[in-house]
């Protein structure tokens, strides 16, 4: 069983009555609004986080 990281609100309504679609992994359809979307991991980004050595916060 894989595990996926579920969305805590529907990104055009906001509403939080969602469910997993069975239209494939990362889709998931809105109750309240009824639209479906997908979320996709793309990856990592090159340059990482940057650490301030001055205690600032990160960039």
């Amino acid at each position: 069983m894989s595990e996926r990281a579920a969305p805590f609100y529907c990104p055009y309504c906001g509403d939080e009555d969602l469910r997993p679609s069975e239209q494939g992994h990362g889709a998931w359809e809105c109750a309240a609004c009824n639209r479906a979307f997908q979320l996709k991991f793309l990856g990592l980004l090159a340059r990482g986080l940057q650490h301030d050595p001055t205690g600032g916060d990160p960039t």
